[in-house]
């Protein structure tokens, strides 16, 4: 298991002013499972895995792995990168091009510390190509791998050594999109079956929702939510988590009433609407809504007498085809809502359309922002 406690990285900024890369950063990696630094760029999560890695010195902090304690500021423990024995995959691969993918895939065991024979080291090479699917293609020159070739070659060298723990910074970044998804079920499907315990750090959301066992969303130096996938993106606790997780709309509100259960009600431009608190609020605070675009359902025909969820009525402004669903803005008064809805519906532009919301899937988080 990893832990890390109270991290704290600092660099030199402009005029000697200290910049606080990560904010008292504490998380736990139960053995055998990914978990993920996601956030947008500067946000501090490669500070947090270089700082892992021992790449980076902390300002203050603890990180153990497994009941060893690989940093601690308060008892002067520093272990050197080298002998931590982690595996880690850079945004760049860095293949060596001279050699062939035996060769890349051997080179950490040429340099380490442990004395193998040839048929030890060539059990091992073999048996991590295995893993990532590249056996066949063992005495292939490197150059002549394509990039999802590459990105597993980079994933087997790191895996060689038997490390125990794995950190990936942007690993599948340098891919183009369809390649990405297919490496994404590539990754999961390696890192479950080794049982090996993975730090990720990504700014893409659908690789941490895709990957993940569990995910902690940054801000500005700190971990501001830690959930599950489908937590973090069902129940975020910020506007901040709603907003950079997936797409979402915000409808600014003020709380009428609430009840003990969860649950309140909230005036916004399109009228009172029942929604979920992410906390107990109090009458009259500010709050932000956030509804899911998949949330957001459109119906030409209006709703049957006594439903209760948020209904109001609304004009088709603009829709886009995108295959396997339809993407449509729909304007009520002066609010944009975005539906993301089967293709069957094809409600012109300008025709009058009914959105309906269920409670359930409207939630209310604290707005932190002026109005």
């Amino acid at each position: 298991m990893l832990s890390v406690r109270s991290l704290c990285t600092e660099y030199a900024g402009e005029r000697g002013r200290a910049v606080r890369a990560a904010q008292d950063v504490s998380f736990e990696v139960p053995a055998g499972k990914l978990f993920t630094l996601l956030g947008p760029s500067g946000c501090g999560k490669t500070t947090t895995l270089r700082s892992i890695a021992g790449l980076e010195r902390p300002a203050s902090g603890e990180v153990s792995v497994d009941d060893e304690t690989v940093f601690s500021s308060e008892r002067r423990i520093f272990v050197a990168p080298n002998r931590r024995n982690f595996g880690m995959v850079f945004q760049s691969y860095a293949i060596w091009p001279h050699m062939n993918v035996f060769e890349n895939a051997a080179f950490p065991l040429e340099v380490g510390g442990r004395r193998l024979s040839r048929h030890e080291r060539t059990d091992k090479v073999m048996q991590v190509l295995r893993a990532v699917a590249l056996d066949d293609l063992a005495d292939r020159p490197a150059t002549r791998l394509s990039g999802g070739q590459q990105q597993r070659l980079a994933l087997a060298r790191a895996l060689v050594m038997e490390p125990r723990l794995l950190l990936l910074d942007e690993p599948l970044s340098n891919l183009d999109a369809k390649l990405r998804e297919r490496m994404r079920f590539e990754l999961k499907r390696t890192q479950r079956e080794l049982g090996i315990t993975t730090v990720y750090v990504t700014h893409d959301q659908s690789e941490a929702l895709a990957l993940s066992h569990e995910i902690a969303v940054m801000s500005d130096g700190r971990i501001v939510q830690i959930g599950s996938p489908r937590e973090v993106y069902e129940r975020p606790r910020s506007r901040f988590v709603a907003d950079f997780v997936g797409a979402t709309n915000f409808l600014d509100a003020t709380v009428v009433a609430a009840d003990r259960e969860g649950g309140c009600r909230v005036g916004t431009p399109l009228g009172e609407l029942n929604v979920r608190c992410v906390e107990e609020l109090a009458r009259n605070a500010a709050v932000a809504v956030s509804v899911r675009p998949e949330d957001v359902e459109l119906s030409e025909t209006e709703p049957p007498h006594g439903v209760t969820d948020n209904v109001c009525v609304a004009t088709v402004e603009a829709k886009a085809f995108l295959g396997d669903r339809l993407d449509f803005q729909v304007r009520a008064g002066n609010t944009v809502l975005l539906a993301r809805v089967h293709p069957s519906l094809r409600t012109p532009v300008g025709d009058r359309i009914y959105v309906r919301m269920q409670a359930d899937k409207c939630l209310a988080v604290p707005d932190t922002r002026a109005r």
